[in-house]
């Protein structure tokens, strides 16, 4: 479908949403419905796919056809979502995602999103402000996008006390929260070892998060051998 130079109104919108319904996958979708655990109706569309589709949409005039977008899918939240990450506009995407969160049910978007929300990069103070009111928003993905986007951007030395003392505090005992969290400390172990060790000992957190991010250590090929027995000696301690 060529989409350049497009008008979007009613009879547009809905020719977008029979050809991403084209653009599914039967198999694809079997899959991708189990893991995803949307209350969306998931189609089978691949992440690539969307991507690239987003990417034709973002050149046309988007503005009106996220005000008539109708997410009646998991694709079209994350087509959505994939579009307010190509804003050149820092202040107009982050007003968008503001917008637009609540429509977010699934890891799925949340992480897809983060990852390609780019312009982080050059705004990395301004996105320490929105991370700060994602997490302390009570939505579950609110939080988890929120801890995402610190996995994404933030995992360096000037910013390990800040990413500690969220999960310090944190008290949402939400799955994906959770997870999030312990996928987090995963990665903050690969790479600042000691610091992270220190952490995970000191700091009581929720057996949950330390037993996930232990596992995600054991499965982790960055870790050595010698790492990965000495992060387990935490859990005897509990």
């Amino acid at each position: 479908m060529d989409f350049k130079g497009v008008k979007w109104n009613n009879k547009t919108y809905n020719e977008l949403i029979k050809y991403l319904n084209s653009l599914s996958s039967s198999s694809y979708k079997d899959f991708n419905k189990k893991i995803v655990n949307s209350k969306y109706e998931v189609l089978g569309v691949s992440v690539p796919v969307l991507k690239k589709l987003a990417k034709e949409l973002s050149k046309t005039d988007y503005k009106s056809l996220l005000k008539l977008m109708k997410f009646n899918s998991y694709e079209e939240v994350i087509l959505a979502f994939l579009i307010i990450s190509n804003i050149k506009d820092y202040k107009e995407a982050t007003n968008y995602l503001k917008e637009y969160i609540k429509y977010i049910d699934s890891w799925g978007v949340t992480d897809t999103f983060a990852s390609s929300f780019k312009i982080v990069k050059k705004n990395k103070e301004q996105t320490l402000l929105l991370i700060d009111e994602l997490i302390k928003d009570e939505y579950t993905f609110s939080k988890r996008l929120g801890y995402i986007l610190l996995l994404d951007y933030y995992i360096d030395r000037e910013h390990l006390r800040l990413i500690f003392d969220y999960i310090k505090k944190e008290e949402s005992k939400e799955y994906y929260v959770q997870m999030a969290i312990s996928w987090l400390l995963s990665v903050m172990y690969v790479k600042y070892t000691n610091e992270t060790y220190d952490f995970l000992k000191d700091s009581n957190l929720d057996d949950f998060v330390v037993r996930k991010t232990v596992s995600k250590v054991q499965d982790s090929f960055r870790v050595s051998k010698e790492d990965k027995e000495r992060i387990k000696t935490i859990l005897k301690d509990m």
